[in-house]
């Protein structure tokens, strides 16, 4: 929220990793995106090798826990949502590999099969075709 002055206070404040996981000093969160639509937080882990998925409620802003979902690699970074918000890729640092999976109504993610190897991935941007 913020005041009339301008200062912002926290709504919430919510963990990347799953109930119950010991926390490692390999562990940090990389990036974190909202989806298109805004009804949707994605948070990536590195070192649990997972992505957060949140929803938004759009009345209050707080957010409920959806699930996570492996990268299916090593040391995720940077992830990105396509413009359409159909698919994300997440990018694993020390596989070597982008993974791309699909977004379904309820914010949870499937993984297509599509995996491209690329040397130590650290980030990806979409950019608009024609002028």
């Amino acid at each position: 929220d913020m005041s009339e002055d301008g200062r912002l206070t926290p709504v919430q404040t919510v963990p990347t990793l799953p109930e119950g996981t010991e926390t490692q000093a390999k562990y940090s969160t990389a990036d974190v995106h909202v989806s298109p639509d805004g009804n949707y937080v994605y948070g990536s882990n590195r070192g649990h090798d997972s992505l957060v998925i949140y929803a938004i409620d759009q009345t209050t802003g707080k957010m409920t826990y959806v699930g996570h979902q492996s990268t299916l690699g090593e040391e995720p970074r940077n992830f990105a949502i396509t413009p359409d918000g159909a698919f994300l890729l997440a990018e694993n640092q020390n596989s070597g590999t982008i993974v791309t999976f699909r977004r379904k109504s309820d914010g949870t993610l499937t993984a297509t099969g599509s995996v491209i190897e690329v040397p130590a991935p650290v980030c990806i941007k979409f950019m608009p075709v024609g002028g």
